[in-house]
Formats: C-alpha cells, sequence, structure tokens
C-alpha cells in the first residue's frame, strides 16, 4: 500500500472516532500539517470529508454512500434482515450479524434494545476475536490449521476477569463451540453484557455470518440468556435455509 493511501486511511479511521482539528490530525499522523491539509482537500474533492465552521473535520456524506453501497453487495445482510429484524422484536435484546473477513470479525448489521442499557458496538466496528461469542463461532467454523494460526495473533487483552487470556484455552473454547453449534460471551468483553451467537451457513455448508443477543445483566442473569439460545438457532436455521443451506 502506498504511503499516501495509507495516511489517507488513517485520517478516515481517526475521524471515525469524532471531529478532528488539522493540528490534531497532523499529530496522530506524524507528519507536518501541510501534508495532511493536502490529503484532506482531497478527501473534501470526493466528499469523503467536510471541515465545518469552527475548521474541524469531519467523515463526509461520500463516505457514508461508498459504505452503504459496501453493505447492500453483502447478500448475506439481506437475506438475514427478517429474521433479525422478528428475533429483535420477540426477545426485545439486541441482535448483531456479524462476518468474518481477512482475519478479522466485522459487525454487519446491529438491531438495537428495546431497553434503555445499550450496548457499545456499531456496525462495521471489529468484535474481539478471544471475547465475543459471533467470533467465537467464526473462528470455530474455520479448518483446524488457519484457526490455530489465527489464534496464535491474538492479543489476549483481559477486558474483564472472564477474558479468555491464552491460546490454549481459546483453541479449547472453541472446539466446545464448534461440537455445541454455538457460542457464548458469559461477561468476557463487558462485565455487565452476556451474549449467545450461532452461525449462519450458504450452500457450502461453512459459516458465512454469525448471529448474536445481547443482554445487560440488569434486564437478565446469564442463566435467562442462555434460555434465548433455542430462539437464536431457529433464527440461523431460518436464515440459513434462505441462504441455500443443505
Amino acid at each position: 500500500m502506498s504511503q499516501t493511501v495509507s495516511r489517507a486511511l488513517r485520517l478516515l479511521s481517526e475521524l471515525g472516532e469524532g471531529e478532528r482539528s488539522l493540528d490534531q490530525l497532523a499529530e496522530v499522523i506524524g507528519v507536518h500539517k501541510t501534508t495532511v491539509l493536502r490529503l484532506l482537500q482531497s478527501l473534501e474533492a470526493d466528499r469523503f470529508v467536510y471541515r465545518d465552521a469552527d475548521y474541524r473535520y469531519h467523515l463526509g456524506a461520500g463516505l457514508f454512500a461508498l459504505s452503504s453501497l459496501a453493505m447492500e453487495q453483502r447478500g448475506i445482510r439481506r437475506v438475514a434482515a427478517p429474521h433479525l429484524a422478528a428475533l429483535n422484536a420477540a426477545t426485545g435484546q439486541t441482535v448483531h450479524l456479524a462476518a468474518y473477513e481477512g482475519g478479522e470479525v466485522v459487525y454487519i448489521d446491529k438491531y438495537d434494545s428495546r431497553h434503555k442499557v445499550r450496548m457499545y458496538s456499531r456496525i462495521g466496528l471489529h468484535a474481539g476475536l478471544h471475547n465475543t461469542a459471533v467470533a467465537k463461532v467464526l473462528l470455530a467454523d474455520l479448518p483446524v490449521g488457519e484457526r490455530r494460526r489465527v489464534v496464535a495473533g491474538v492479543e489476549f487483552v483481559p477486558h474483564t476477569p472472564n477474558t479468555i487470556v491464552s491460546a490454549p484455552q481459546l483453541l479449547a473454547e472453541l472446539e466446545t463451540v464448534a461440537a455445541q453449534g454455538w457460542a457464548q460471551d458469559h461477561a468476557e468483553h463487558e462485565t455487565f453484557i452476556n451474549c449467545v451467537g450461532a452461525p449462519v451457513r450458504d450452500a457450502s455448508g461453512r459459516a458465512v455470518a454469525a448471529v448474536s443477543i445481547s443482554v445487560p445483566d440488569v434486564v437478565l442473569p446469564y442463566e435467562q440468556v442462555l434460555e434465548l439460545v433455542p430462539q437464536l438457532l431457529d433464527t440461523v436455521r431460518a436464515i440459513s435455509a434462505d441462504a441455500g443451506a443443505p
């Protein structure tokens, strides 16, 4: 990747966290602000960024349009949508759809809980490979050799006391997930959130996505979250059937 492209992508990524001044962006990129200004002017010309009256930069409409096109190209998102909406309505809980790409797991759709306590997650955000149910589901479906290679590269950051913190522990967990057909995140990413996830399969039989239900413990205790697994499995079976799974 060229240095210019790399810097432009870093700028967009930084702006994804919120508005920034030219000086702030120059500090993040680590180059003189005249270089950053040239990049921003190019991005601004294509509406990927815009500058407000206070000379602060934001992500622009061109990027949102491109993002929408990217989402539209994910066939499984369209197939899953009515089923995810139904699961969200039936449970009242946050429902995610995630996919595995390039060694990472990314949220590609989300239906918010009807409760006041919400999860910090959004479409396009990466899911932790060692501490989320969707990631465990997708990694468990990988061929054993690839699974081991991916796990070897995981940075085992301990987000909570329940977080998996070693490759052997994660590999053992993935064996369990593969055998039972679903995964859990028992307060492993956030101390107050429990989650269950299961795979969506296509005509090849491989997992092309994962669906999860996430619930704050003030809404339902862990044991009652596990009681949602049958509904989750019914949902992924219905999506998989629509996606051509045998």
